[in-house]
């Protein structure tokens, strides 16, 4: 394995580990934050870390207006739709249903793959995609719990067809870094869910931000999981192929599933051993016959 497909793989991987401990911080403290309202405060926590980063890093930056339009399109389809679909659908239903449901990304990130890059559709792509599937499938089952399963259901199934579509795009972006393409498409994030979040502005007054679950929460979807995992994912899939890096965002049931047993009670099975060895072994075989 070459150099920059090593730190490509080591970039997906932790990211996808940190989005695996956002669906449990999410079930934690989304009853007192509503959705909407925690991705905007998560994006405004993100950006402040972001820009003070690329301010020490004194990155350049020059101005491609066909590249712009692609980050807006990363902005309102990765970062606010996908986003907010994700948090409402686990909100609607659990992490481990959560967990399910997104792991239809990579086969999504597949399909795009083929029709915008026109990158080749292998046997072994395939091959991959349906042992990681069937891993996931093994790993958490098909819970379907919680409030309004139906509406939580196809808001995760958004979420997952929007990342995948968000993920392809990023590929063509030439002109900026992964740090000045996350930077830009979480303003873009933050411009379009305001209107919404002051439609309803009382609901961030209800917020008790003394609590401390809930300042950690923050702490841990803005600077970690949004303002560190997106970077590292950014980085990553330009240097992984993207019908291969979508594999790595299966790892996040395992780290997701580990986290509900263990801090919210959520039930694990034999199933999980079996589930991780097929992720696991998906991803290698990926990377090997690349």
């Amino acid at each position: 394995m070459d150099s920059q497909k090593f730190l490509g793989t080591v970039l997906l991987s932790l990211s996808a580990c940190i989005w695996g401990g956002m669906f449990v911080v999410v079930k934690i403290i989304v009853g007192e934050v509503g959705p909407l309202q925690l991705v905007w405060l998560r994006y405004l926590v993100a950006t402040v870390v972001l820009v003070l980063f690329s301010i020490v890093k004194k990155e350049k930056w020059q101005r491609n207006w066909c590249d712009l339009g692609l980050v807006v399109l990363v902005g309102i389809i990765g970062n606010a739709i996908s986003i907010v679909a994700q948090e409402t659908g686990t909100w609607l239903s659990s992490a481990q249903t959560g967990a399910v449901i997104t792991s239809a990304t990579p086969t999504f990130m597949v399909i795009f793959a083929r029709i915008i890059l026109k990158e080749r559709l292998t046997k072994t792509k395939v091959l991959s995609v349906m042992m990681a599937t069937v891993g996931v499938i093994m790993i958490v089952g098909i819970h379907l719990t919680g409030n309004n399963i139906l509406w939580g259901v196809l808001s995760l199934v958004l979420a997952a067809l929007t990342w995948a579509l968000m993920s392809v795009l990023i590929k063509l972006i030439k002109s900026y870094s992964s740090l000045q393409i996350t930077i830009m498409s979480t303003i873009v994030a933050i411009f379009c869910l305001t209107p919404f979040v002051m439609v309803d502005s009382t609901a961030l007054t209800h917020i008790n931000f003394t609590e401390p679950k809930i300042i950690l929460g923050l702490l841990y979807l803005g600077v970690i999981s949004t303002a560190g995992a997106f970077v590292m994912w950014n980085k990553g899939l330009t240097l992984v192929k993207t019908s291969v890096s979508g594999l790595f965002f299966l790892l996040q049931p395992i780290v997701g599933t580990l986290l509900g047993w263990l801090l919210l009670n959520e039930g694990i099975s034999f199933g999980f051993v079996i589930g991780t060895v097929l992720i696991l072994s998906s991803v290698l075989i990926s990377i090997k016959f690349e």
